[in-house]
């Protein structure tokens, strides 16, 4: 390849520690044991949302789109003489698994490589050819559907309760800002994370998901590449924020875009939830909590909406 080393991956970064045939990445180190494990950080029971409402008004990324439509009103009926029984119907069109509050599927993100003769291909998670798993009806491997179903311990990192203020677009959170988070936090910068955990960084750019709507894109403050480095190595089975992107943007250098993708979706098979709401768990004064989620099993989809939740 004539490509120069890209520090998002490395060197022979496939096949996956799983084997060459794996489509489910970190999702392998999850088990009856993580939810146990889990089950012994429930004190009240009380569960608080992770993520936001869809609406039309929300956020969205350039060329993408979201709209709800209600056919008739009602949709159907009166049936029965005498219940008179109607209902309603909605039509959303919108692209499902990139809007809002959503996680990436494994297929989600590539890498371009070029060979000496020229010849170019994209390649995903555990080396698979987009040319290969690509179709106009969705991925034929790789796809959202592949995901398990998520329910382990999670820690909140929250980088604006450091700086006690929502950070700006395209501050990079490097890992001495996440070891200063838990140290604040009252954890064990040695001992904090054990693998199949997930790890949730606050960055405060929820806080303007609504009110900022418009500009919500533009840019965004997150995690530098040596601060996904320092998480993969720590063996999370998702690394969530507040924000769209995970990576800070505008990217530190312009030629490297979005490494923590590459490095942790391609490389380690992580999970990247984005977009979340994560300003109610940190009113709680709770770092540490079960995360639960179910991806919906959209064959070939490259990610998933729904609401993320933690219990306390």
């Amino acid at each position: 390849m004539t490509d120069k080393i890209n520090p998002a991956l490395g060197t022979e970064w496939f096949p996956s520690r799983w084997g060459a045939n794996d489509e489910r990445g970190a999702g392998n180190l999850l088990g009856p044991h993580k939810v146990l494990q889990a089950r012994d950080l429930i004190r009240t029971g009380e569960t608080v949302s992770l993520g936001f409402p869809y609406r039309v008004g929300m956020p969205l990324s350039p060329g993408r789109t979201f709209g709800l439509k209600m056919p008739g009103g009602p949709t159907g009926g009166p049936e029965g003489a005498v219940s008179r029984t109607i209902w309603n119907d909605d039509f959303i069109c919108t692209e499902i698994g990139q809007i809002g509050t959503h996680m990436d599927a494994l297929g989600h993100l590539g890498h371009q490589v070029t060979y000496p003769c020229g010849h170019c291909d994209t390649l995903v998670y555990n080396g698979n050819k987009l040319s290969e798993i690509w179709s106009p009806y969705g991925l034929k491997k790789l796809g959202i559907e592949k995901a398990p179903i998520f329910f382990t311990r999670a820690v909140l990192l929250d980088v604006q309760g450091l700086f006690g203020r929502p950070l700006e677009n395209g501050f990079v959170i490097t890992p001495d800002h996440l070891r200063q988070c838990l140290v604040r936090q009252g954890m064990n910068p040695d001992d904090w994370l054990s693998q199949g955990d997930v790890v949730l960084i606050r960055t405060g750019h929820g806080s303007r998901f609504f009110s900022e709507a418009e500009t919500w894109y533009d840019g965004e403050p997150g995690l530098g590449l040596e601060a996904a480095e320092y998480l993969s190595a720590l063996q999370p089975v998702i690394v969530g924020a507040d924000n769209f992107a995970i990576d800070v943007v505008p990217p530190v250098d312009p030629d490297i875009v979005l490494p923590c993708h590459q490095h942790l979706i391609m490389r380690h098979g992580i999970y990247l939830h984005e977009g979340m709401n994560l300003d109610p768990i940190a009113e709680t004064g709770r770092y540490e909590f079960v995360y639960g989620f179910a991806p919906l099993a959209i064959e070939g989809a490259t990610g998933s909406p729904g609401t993320p939740f933690a219990i306390l």
